[in-house]
């Protein structure tokens, strides 16, 4: 059922020869007919100091992309770098993300020894002219301490005009985290102004397990599906992918269950006839892979066909052992799936090809 219709590059270094520059986390929106806007983060290196969100477009369903500028760009003075996730919402586009504050240039932004990070605040981006221009970031205040956040996803949009934000808690630097390893989705009931709410989707703490880079994927009406990466932070071992699933937006989920794949990084999208596709860097064989299932809305799932899509041959290619060093260490990740009008899905994701990381598209017919 599935096959490679097409892959390209959205972003890579103009000149390597010259400079390094390095491309990660991406997130794309189909902004109607041909047109699709791409984000992503450019840095000298994977914690660089010049760490912010850019942005390319194209015109012609994917086929070729234009470099078009800063989304959210480093300063120097006070140090700070950015990162953030861009979707449309009703009255335009919206980012989501996250301002690191950066006053140690020696440091990265964790710490190697208790695997907490750098003082972090949330933000939103907006663009009211198709991601042409942007506004500045502006901080926003969750209902809970983290004290630090893992931004995963781009708000989603219910259609009662509820934002959700998936995000995870994380340690700050000395590594003090005191609500435990819970992934959440915080809730806004008048876009984004104000977040008061928010709901528990997966809680790791007594295990010891971070379920990370949630992927949020609207259902219908007020249902809507969570899927995450289970990671047992002391071994470095991540275990088979779990899903939850809420019935009233997001301020409650079920029990977590097995999806029935070992994935790392794993996104999903729900098909216009119903299926779920997903798309992650398996844990069991190298490489980045996609499935398309049946998925019955409360506990079943019936795996239809699994097909690589990138990087079968390299030797390894997850996260294997603990700490920050193992994750910074990995070869292509964060995949963003999107259909298209004629029914195919069009994936963007990070990956590491001639000596630096690239933003990479593989169109795929399902």
């Amino acid at each position: 059922m599935m096959k490679i219709v097409d892959t390209g590059i959205v972003y890579e270094n103009p000149k390597p020869y010259l400079r390094s520059q390095h491309a990660f986390h991406p997130t794309v929106v189909n902004m109607g007919g041909k047109e699709w806007l791409c984000a992503y983060d450019l840095s000298v290196a994977v914690e660089g100091m010049d760490y912010g969100t850019y942005r390319s477009r194209s015109r012609d369903d994917g086929r070729t992309w234009r470099f078009e500028g800063p989304i959210a760009a480093a300063k120097k003075r006070p140090p700070m770098t950015y990162t953030a996730r861009i979707d449309r919402v009703a009255d335009g586009l919206v980012g989501f993300g996250a301002q690191f504050h950066r006053n140690n240039p020696e440091e990265g932004f964790a710490n190697r020894t208790t695997m907490g990070w750098v003082p972090i605040d949330l933000i939103l981006v907006r663009s009211n002219d198709r991601g042409q221009t942007w506004t500045r970031p502006r901080i926003i205040r969750p209902p809970l301490i983290g004290p630090g956040f893992e931004i995963c996803h781009a708000i989603v949009e219910l259609p009662d005009g509820r934002w959700l934000a998936p995000a995870g808690t994380l340690a700050d630097w000395n590594g003090h985290l005191p609500n435990g390893y819970k992934t959440l989705v915080l809730i806004s009931r008048d876009h984004g102004k104000s977040w008061p709410e928010y709901g528990v989707v997966f809680d790791g703490t007594d295990e010891g397990v971070g379920h990370w880079e949630v992927s949020i994927v609207p259902l219908g009406g007020d249902k809507v599906l969570a899927i995450a990466w289970v990671y047992h932070i002391a071994s470095g071992k991540s275990r088979p992918n779990r899903f939850a699933v809420s019935d009233d937006g997001g301020s409650h989920f079920g029990p977590s269950g097995e999806v029935g794949i070992d994935g790392q990084t794993c996104k999903g999208l729900r098909l216009r006839d119903g299926r779920i596709f997903l798309v992650y860097r398996r844990t069991d064989k190298p490489g980045l892979w996609a499935t398309v299932a049946d998925f019955d809305g409360v506990k079943t799932w019936h795996l239809l066909e699994t097909v690589p899509l990138w990087g079968a041959a390299l030797s390894t290619s997850g996260m294997n052992a603990p700490g920050i060093n193992e994750l910074s260490a990995l070869k292509f990740g964060f995949p963003q799936p999107r259909q298209m009008d004629n029914g195919d899905v069009l994936l963007v994701f990070w990956c590491f090809e001639d000596w630096c990381t690239k933003i990479r598209w593989i169109r795929l017919a399902v």
